[in-house]
């Protein structure tokens, strides 16, 4: 029997605290991290490994966030399997007027739950959360075993239903997010994703009139009464703003509740002169909800809301009264090496990248991401287009029926995000019958009874209200410019890839007909070389002003084919289509897009934003003459060592026309070796400027832990990329260079292929960290260089 004395200690320590007096006027809702002192094992003998008092000598510690296996690079054979997680703990006797639960972020795919040997709750699906009461079976003053069997296999049963051989994305396994341990009153307000009630559960606030001068809300709890006896209590609802102030309060009548029943309370609230939510301004509130018995408080949930007016018309998007295009991204969430395993302030880190990168709105493909990831762009102000989990296929019945699961769980999980604006509640690329698309609107329905989502399908669909097709499913020169056959607006849901790549192939990945010359393709990994990177900035470039021509004319946003480069189950290769790499290091299609973002657009930290330059060029031996210049600003000058060619206008051509921002090409005669430099000029002053060398020989490395503004955590595990750059004596990136680096650490550990080979000049690693006293340094070496030595600390 292994389990962590200290685990048990600080359950014991804490549940007691949280049964005192003082800690139950302040609210009886606890939460804890339940992420360390797990034991793991997979591809086990036998079928049942949920007894306290068993053979474990196959399990090892890990902790969660986890995957099972760590992968290659290049991910061609995906672990599939039957794993297990085991972990002992301890509850003091104090707490047996409480509740008890696990809360399950995200186990791929189909789990089992058992507490001391006893199956408790089964869960299909590995992208939503769920939750389990423990009380049927939970001792206390003495261990307890929970166990959890994850079956991570190609189930037809279970969206996205397609093997992973013909996938276009892996399903890693492993309880890749985190798993929080909570208990309540026995009067406790409801978790959302486990009522059985259509539109029930939880705290769900509408808002019913929002405007800067007068907003209008409705806050829906659900509360149930888990004693054997009769209760009287009141629900006291408290709205604080961004610095604490409440700025809002109602407090409900008294109300009775039977043993044993569920019942809903509406709630309406005036707010005076509120901040409104926006892509320039996230602003958010937290609504307090409290429930009241005798005086104390027994319970509280507090939701993140933010307020914001949704109109959506033909000529476009209204935000707040004010018409707004959006241009964005699609987003996959696995990490190099470690899958889905990410940690919280990785996924915020990405949520920074696309908003550095100057995009207002990420698509989620094609499944639901990390709640962490949600809480990320709330607060940075990106757009959300939230999918249920599939891709190119239809299974039966039992499928079916999960569809509609999985609809109703992502509805309550996300229902009072303020990011999410759009619910793509189709099978992405699947032909959907009448039938079941007439039953995901019922569902959707049951689950906003007051309120109107902005539902979207990729199928042109009546009964929706977004037409999301991809650029590809239609037919140049105008794709979906000139559609004449739908009623609603449009927004392009990808673009930018499949059209350049293989456009004779339809929906058919593992055909490959008709495919472009590779110097063509939108497929550039960045080691590709300059000539095919700024090809694919050129294509990203031409689908963007396509459809941008629709502006106001049917379309309402956009979507490029995507951020960040990523494994897929059918093929033995990394698509290589993202702007940024794998390892979320940018190449040139990524300064093309921050140069769309309006120079004076408000940008919340740790994003950045304002006038900006990028010169897409290596200005190398091989380099092309033909300067590329991405800017937001009004007009550029180019320097040659020092000495101007000229102040330039933007382009005007037919793959600029329709740009916020089109890019200033400068026709050199030939490249001279040294210096150029890109000044950027609004109303002829100048604001921004980038100088690149040409790169000399390789002398030396430099270190750097990408933390994109997000400190490595201090308290729990952190999953971070480490990137040495080879660099000439000037400190300029040799991109031709492919020397192997060596990685060391201490007091963290790193995962991946090591000794790494450079691509385009710089080598990764992924690096876990825990809390830890001491700093941690990191080293990096390549034979015939001093080997460069770095320490960093954990943040707050």
């Amino acid at each position: 029997m292994r389990y962590s004395w200290v685990a048990v200690i600080m359950l014991l320590i804490l549940y007691s605290l949280s049964g005192c007096s003082t800690q139950d006027t302040s609210g009886g809702r606890k939460i804890f991290s339940f992420n360390r002192d797990w034991y793991f094992a997979k591809d086990l003998p036998g079928d049942n490994y949920a007894e306290l008092n068993q053979d474990t000598s196959a399990f090892k510690e890990v902790i969660l966030p986890h995957t099972p296996k760590i992968e290659p690079l290049v991910v061609n054979n995906q672990w599939m399997g039957t794993s297990w997680y085991r972990k002992t703990f301890i509850i003091s006797s104090s707490q047996k007027n409480k509740e008890h639960y696990l809360y399950f972020e995200g186990a791929m795919q189909n789990a089992d739950v058992y507490l001391n040997g006893k199956h408790i709750f089964s869960h299909t699906g590995g992208y939503l959360p769920f939750v389990v009461s423990l009380d049927k079976y939970l001792v206390f003053g003495k261990p307890n075993l929970v166990a959890v069997k994850l079956v991570n296999t190609d189930d037809t049963l279970v969206p996205p239903g397609k093997p992973l051989k013909d996938l276009d994305f892996c399903r890693y396994g492993g309880i890749y997010r985190d798993v929080k341990f909570i208990t309540t009153s026995k009067l406790h307000i409801t978790f959302a994703i486990a009522s059985k009630t259509p539109g029930g559960g939880g705290v769900f606030v509408n808002q019913d009139t929002i405007s800067s001068e007068v907003s209008k809300i409705s806050i829906k709890t659900e509360i149930v009464n888990q004693n054997e006896s009769q209760k009287t209590f009141s629900i006291q609802q408290v709205l604080k703003d961004d610095s604490g102030k409440i700025v809002a309060e109602v407090n409900s009548a008294q109300v009775r509740i039977r043993a044993g029943e569920t019942l809903s309370l509406t709630q309406n609230m005036t707010i005076n002169h509120p901040g409104l939510w926006s892509p320039q301004h996230p602003y958010l509130y937290r609504m307090e909800t409290k429930v009241i018995e005798k005086n104390r408080e027994v319970d509280n949930l507090t939701t993140k809301i933010g307020l914001r007016r949704l109109k959506l018309t033909p000529e476009g998007l209204y935000i707040n009264g004010k018409k707004e295009f959006l241009s964005g991204t699609n987003r996959h969430q696995e990490y190099p090496y470690v899958g889905y395993a990410l940690s919280d302030e990785a996924q915020w880190r990405d949520a920074v990248k696309i908003k550095d990168a100057g995009f207002n709105v990420v698509r989620l493909s094609h499944y639901p991401q990390s709640p962490v990831f949600m809480d990320a762009c709330d607060s940075l102000g990106i757009v959300v287009m939230d999918a249920i989990p599939g891709w190119q296929f239809l299974g039966g019945k039992a499928f079916r029926k999960h569809v509609l699961t999985d609809e109703r769980e992502l509805i309550r999980r996300d229902r009072n995000r303020a990011c999410v604006f759009f619910w793509e509640l189709s099978l992405n690329e699947t032909w959907m019958p009448p039938s079941l698309m007439d039953s995901i609107l019922v569902v959707k329905n049951q689950e906003f009874p007051e309120k109107k989502p902005i539902t979207c399908a990729w199928i042109d669909h009546p009964g929706f209200d977004l037409f999301i097709p991809a650029r590809q499913h239609g037919h140049p020169p105008d794709y979906w410019y000139n559609y004449k056959d739908g009623k609603r607006p449009i927004f392009i849901a990808e673009y930018g890839d499949w059209e350049y790549y293989a456009q004779n192939a339809g929906f058919n990945q593992t055909q490959f007909k008709g495919l472009k010359p590779e110097d063509r393709s939108s497929r550039q990994p960045r080691d590709a070389g300059e000539i095919r990177l700024l090809q694919q900035a050129l294509n990203f470039q031409e689908a963007a002003n396509s459809d941008e021509r629709g502006r106001g004319k049917g379309i309402i946003g956009q979507a490029n084919w995507l951020m960040f480069d990523y494994n897929r189950g059918y093929t033995n290769d990394i698509e290589t289509s993202g702007i940024a790499d794998i390892f979320r290091i940018p190449k040139f299609s990524y300064y093309f897009y921050r140069s769309q973002r309006d120079p004076n657009e408000s940008v919340t930290p740790p994003a950045t934003g304002g006038p900006m330059v990028y010169i897409a060029s290596y200005w190398q031996k091989n380099s092309t003459p033909i300067v590329r210049v991405f800017s937001n600003c009004q007009q550029v000058e180019l320097f040659v060592n020092g000495h101007s060619v000229g102040k330039q206008n933007p382009d005007h051509d037919r793959v600029s026309t329709y740009l916020p921002h089109p890019p200033f090409t400068f026709k050199l005669r030939s490249v001279a070796p040294g210096t150029l430099k890109a000044v950027g000029y609004i109303d002829n002053k100048p604001v921004a400027e980038e100088t690149i060398s040409t790169p000399d020989k390789p002398n030396s490395l430099v270190l750097q832990v990408d933390t994109s503004g997000i400190p490595i955590s201090n308290k729990h595990k952190d999953v971070l990329i480490v990137h040495a750059s080879i660099v000439d004596k000037k400190g300029t990136v040799c991109h031709n260079s492919s020397l192997k680096v060596n990685f060391e650490v201490h007091n963290a550990k790193l995962v991946g292929e090591n000794p790494f080979p450079a691509q385009a000049g710089i080598a990764s690693v992924v690096m876990l960290t825990e809390p830890v006293e001491k700093p941690i340094t990191i080293s990096a070496e390549v034979p015939g260089m001093k080997k460069v030595t770095i320490q960093i600390k954990e943040g707050k």
